[in-house]
């Protein structure tokens, strides 16, 4: 059963969340270096494991099959999630304690690399990661084991309910993670490409890590 689950197409879009995960928790322990570095490296790895399983992802055409509307629809959407992303943060729509979050500064200095990475891995790699697992193998694996013959399309609310919730649970501020889950999971549902919620999560992502440079406001990193 392993190895049949190491060859099948659930593997491919579990592991780069995985390392993803990994590095969290990794992150988390304390240790006598500056687990910011850290970032880069996490990136850095899921994003080689997403080039290396590139081949996989028959549910990702290539970008050019995305009409304007599409474009329209996600950079839209994914600036709607952005907005309410930054004031959906009051002390009952969230779960624990960012403290200082992500803080690319050096004695009040901007770690430029630091700053990029993040800026860069949040807007480029963790949409794909994150859209590939939740939307594209668990929001269509609730309603069948057998994932990739659930069309997006007649993916269950049932289904973009549950993995929404879920998705929310894995961010600090749960209650604006359950609006992005449901956001971008009825992107992926009324479009049927999953570029579409690709493109809006980076939008968000993209938009937020400016705001927070600008701002300083590394909370919400």
């Amino acid at each position: 059963m392993l190895a049949s689950w190491l060859s099948g197409p659930a593997l491919p879009r579990v592991l780069p969340f995985g390392i993803y995960i990994l590095f969290l928790a990794i992150s988390g322990i304390s240790v006598n270096v500056d687990s910011r570095w850290l970032y880069p490296v996490q990136v850095g790895l899921v994003a080689a494991v997403l080039i290396y399983l590139w081949h996989r992802y028959e549910e990702l055409p290539r970008l050019r099959a995305l009409h304007g509307g599409n474009w329209a629809l996600a950079f839209i959407v994914g600036l709607i999630v952005f907005i309410l992303w930054i004031r959906l943060d009051a002390a009952w729509m969230t779960i624990g304690n960012t403290g200082k979050g992500f803080d690319p500064r050096d004695d009040d200095h901007l770690n430029v690399v630091l700053a990029v990475s993040r800026v860069l891995g949040a807007a480029l790699v963790v949409p794909l990661m994150e859209e590939l697992f939740w939307r594209s193998f668990v929001m269509r694996w609730i309603d069948k084991p057998a994932f990739l013959a659930v069309s997006p399309i007649a993916v269950s609310f049932r289904a973009l309910a549950l993995s929404s919730i879920v998705f929310a649970v894995e961010h600090h501020l749960w209650f604006a993670g359950l609006i992005a889950g449901l956001a971008y999971g009825g992107l992926y549902r009324v479009t049927g490409n999953l570029w579409v919620p690709v493109i809006a999560h980076a939008v968000t992502n993209g938009l937020l890590g400016v705001w927070v440079l600008y701002t300083g406001s590394w909370q919400f990193w």
